[in-house]
């Protein structure tokens, strides 16, 4: 039982120092409309795959955080640049 919270205490040490050492993208966020559909979505870059299938626009500039990213949706809500 000791062996096994030890592997458990270094594993979350090595998560959380691997994890420390990634850097962080500026910003990674931005909102996607969908062409068929008009629907608009917040894609987070931090996916290594993009959107499928391909029939996709990007409506903003990259943002870095998702509340930034839900206000520009809301804009272009109201705007009617994109459906719900």
């Amino acid at each position: 039982m000791k062996r096994i919270s030890l592997l458990c205490a270094t594993a979350a040490i090595a998560g959380a120092a691997l994890s420390a050492a990634t850097p962080a993208s500026a910003a990674p966020y931005h909102l996607i409309r969908w062409n068929d559909t008009g629907f608009c979505q917040v894609w987070d870059n931090g996916v290594p795959t993009t959107p499928w299938p391909g029939n996709y626009q990007s409506m903003t500039t990259k943002v870095p955080t998702v509340i930034e990213a839900l206000a520009m949706k809301e804009h272009l809500l109201r705007h009617g640049h994109c459906k719900f």
